[in-house]
């Protein structure tokens, strides 16, 4: 275990959960790769005290992690919806135009940046995976294949390169120099620009039990309390702050470099009090998490072994990160479930970690017609359930396991 804080270097670190020794959630394996141990490292949740930051204590290789990633942002119609209308927003209240520019760090296969090339203001994404920063290529959004930080934030601003918006979608969790990455926001920003930011809100992570969001990328998990401590340090100032449905619970906040003129929003401190009121900056509030988490393993697994009993075959959707936290930390394997279906072609043909589930088409729900499937990727829920109205409608049924297991 870390002896210290990875934000603030504070010690000691309070235990909330402990996973064992866990695979890469991403790891995906090809079939050659089936007879040869997997790498496993210890997952670890624990709470800093000092910053308020909810963290695991297990750094590993960031370029192991991302060098080649297998999420690919735009086989999600849910994220493509959600960047193009944040976009269009922005375009709009921010006055952008083909003087602008606007940056994405962990900008994937250019996803969001894209809305901005056809609206003609100049993007420019930052990525480490080589794979994701080829297909934005394809997509006509300048990337730059790199770990983001303040190095390369100085290098950009000396070329004259500064954002009027810069994204960071669900990176902040990711990174184990998180002090570096939003100094190097702050350094990159124009003096009038903003930083658009977006991760998961550690209250929903909680009150929701959504321990399968635990995996070796991430982290850390946020509440406002933590961002606002992270960011004074390293010359941001938040300005406003919503809550959002997506990913199961999320927070976008904005943020300014210290010396802006922009005024902070009433929501900022309205949503400041309220976690004050729920404590969520203290160990307490997390004290209850790892029994939640084992009495929702054992309503699923009852569910599922009552379903094999009667007879049923049951299959999975979703070859997510999150999925193989579930699969690996409640012991779900080949004799559960028959495969794991996925729309990523990036994914078919290879093998949950851990796990040993295959990954197929999606095709394959209907030629099989398994009679429940459960539902790994549950964030997307509703995108997933629409996509699969005809195996609903031949009279399939998903397993929605999270916060608590439900067929639908």
């Amino acid at each position: 275990m870390t002896a210290t804080c990875f934000a603030c270097g504070r010690s000691p670190l309070v235990p909330v959960m402990s996973f064992g020794e866990m695979p890469l959630a991403n790891g995906l394996l090809p079939a050659a790769d089936l007879d040869r141990p997997e790498a496993r490292f210890p997952l670890e949740l624990v709470f800093c005290e000092a910053c308020s930051l909810l963290q695991i204590t297990e750094s590993v290789d960031p370029e192991a992690l991302f060098g080649e990633y297998a999420y690919f942002s735009s086989y999600s119609t849910t994220m493509l919806e959600h960047a193009a209308e944040l976009v269009e927003r922005l375009i709009r209240e921010r006055g952008l135009d083909g003087d602008s520019l606007a940056m994405e760090i962990a900008s994937n296969d250019g996803y969001l940046l894209q809305h901005y090339v056809q609206a003609g203001v100049p993007a420019l994404g930052i990525d480490p995976a080589r794979n994701v920063v080829e297909a934005a290529a394809e997509r006509g959004v300048e990337t730059i294949c790199a770990f983001f930080g303040e190095e390369l934030a100085r290098e950009l601003g000396a070329g004259g390169r500064r954002a009027a918006v810069l994204h960071a979608n669900n990176v902040l969790a990711h990174v184990p120099d998180v002090n570096g990455v939003v100094a190097g926001i702050a350094q990159v920003l124009a003096p009038d620009g903003v930083a658009v930011i977006e991760t998961p809100y550690v209250r929903d992570f909680v009150e929701r039990t959504e321990f399968d969001t635990v995996y070796h990328e991430h982290l850390f998990y946020y509440s406002l309390t933590a961002l606002d401590r992270l960011f004074a340090r390293n010359g941001l100032r938040i300005v406003d702050a919503e809550r959002l449905a997506i990913h199961g619970g999320s927070l976008r906040v904005f943020a300014v470099r210290y010396d802006s003129a922009e005024k902070q929003r009433p929501a900022v401190g309205e949503l400041l009090d309220e976690e004050e009121r729920l404590a969520i900056a203290e160990a307490a509030y997390f004290e209850d998490f790892a029994a939640r988490v084992e009495a929702l393993r054992e309503e699923l697994l009852a569910l599922l072994h009552d379903l094999k009993e009667q007879g049923h075959r049951i299959a999975a959707y979703g070859a997510a990160a999150k999925g193989a936290t579930l699969l690996n930390a409640f012991g779900i394997g080949l004799d559960v479930l028959d495969f794991v279906a996925d729309r990523s072609e990036h994914k078919q043909g290879l093998y949950m970690p851990g796990v040993r589930l295959p990954i197929v088409a999606p095709e394959q729900l209907l030629e099989a017609m398994p009679d429940e499937v459960l539902l790994l990727a549950w964030n997307f829920a509703d995108e997933i359930l629409e996509q699969q109205a005809e195996y609903r409608r031949r009279g399939g049924r998903f397993i929605v396991p999270i916060p608590q297991p439900r067929l639908v």
